[in-house]
């Protein structure tokens, strides 16, 4: 029914078996160890980038949380509208609410996967999805400090029998995985918990949820582990461990993105600031900004009247100035343009000299 899961876990475990095993032997139990582990870490390595879109989002979704309250008061009594509210909102913002749920959707199969896998190879049994008989019997007889990676604590003694198995070789190797599984899950919430805002954490639900994955989580794996094969005690244990180092890579790395763009708008608020003493100039309506290239097709501002272009000739003065006082000291009667002995006629005196 879930073969779609269990063939490709299957696969990236052989294919992880295959080169610890040129290293440290086939049937070695450090080989399927190892084995199991980068398998955990092939899965987040290509659930990185949604992780870091989960953070992004869950971040974009801090930012505007005030909004998302002002809703819900606001269409309190009308559930619908409330939704579409909140779902404009969020598009508006960029933010997939769903986008953040995509790592641990896709860790749940997985786990399933491997979980029915480890179980099925059982000794005497044949192939085994992508293993044949040689690989499952090498899981068989792969020990880790003397315990079988199939087997459990709680496994009845015959079951432990087949596998040529003591309960107490299984329960030194599973109850140190089991507390330090449970101790990193412990650390990987704290560490997400620590990063939400306070709004969050005032949020009765929110504040339930943290006390869940703070303290009943954690404890649900120890106890757990009484039932978890080895190999899903170093599945689990591992996983943590990538959460916990990949959550501290990414929230560093955004907080530096982040302080670098506040540095950036503070210098740019301080550039366009006004300097101390100098009064700021209001720009006039419609005036370009400085530096601004003209827009296409628009004609070159006209110079304002009586002022001579560089390359244009002075006029040549053929007559006097009109101010200019006779050489007798009386005021001068003549008119620039006419001869002394033509009369002035009424025509000719309207007349202005361009």
């Amino acid at each position: 029914m879930l073969n779609f899961i269990y063939y490709p876990v299957s696969f990236i475990l052989w294919c992880w078996h295959w080169v610890f095993g040129h290293v440290f032997g086939e049937s070695s139990g450090f080989a399927w160890a190892l084995s199991v582990v980068f398998l955990v870490f092939t899965l987040r390595a290509l659930l990185f980038k949604p992780f870091v879109g989960q953070v992004r989002s869950m971040r974009k979704m801090q930012e505007f949380a005030p909004e998302l309250q002002k809703i819900k008061k606001k269409y309190a009594n009308d559930k619908q509208r409330q939704a579409q509210e909140m779902q404009k909102l969020q598009s508006e913002h960029g933010v997939n609410p769903l986008g953040g749920c995509l790592p641990m959707l896709v860790q749940i199969p997985v786990f399933i996967g491997l979980f029915h896998v480890l179980r099925s190879f059982r000794p005497g049994w044949g192939e085994v999805y992508f293993f044949d008989k040689a690989g499952v019997d090498s899981f068989v007889n792969a020990k880790l400090f003397g315990a079988n990676l199939s087997t459990f604590i709680t496994m009845p003694a015959e079951d432990l029998a087949k596998f040529g198995t003591e309960r107490t070789s299984v329960m030194l190797v599973s109850i140190p995985l089991m507390i330090i599984a449970s101790i990193a899950t412990h650390f990987t919430a704290r560490h997400s918990v620590a990063r939400q805002a306070q709004a969050a954490t005032d949020n009765p639900q929110t504040a339930i949820m943290n006390k869940l994955t703070l303290y009943v989580f954690p404890l649900g794996v120890l106890v757990g582990g009484l039932f978890f094969p080895v190999a899903i005690l170093l599945y689990w244990l591992s996983n943590n461990g990538w959460t916990l180092g990949q959550q501290r890579l990414v929230y560093s790395r955004i907080d530096r993105e982040e302080e670098a763009k506040k540095v950036a708008a503070t210098t740019q608020r301080q550039a366009l600031a006004p300097k101390p003493g100098a009064k700021p100039t209001a720009a006039k309506p419609g005036a370009p900004k400085p530096g601004a290239k003209p827009a296409a097709g628009a004609k070159p501002a006209a110079k304002p009247a009586g002022t001579a272009s560089a390359t244009a000739k002075p006029a040549v003065q053929d007559s006097a100035p009109e101010d200019e006082p006779a050489a007798n000291g009386k005021p001068s009667t003549e008119i620039p343009g006419l001869s002394p002995d033509r009369s002035v006629s009424k025509k000719q005196g309207n007349k202005k000299r361009r």
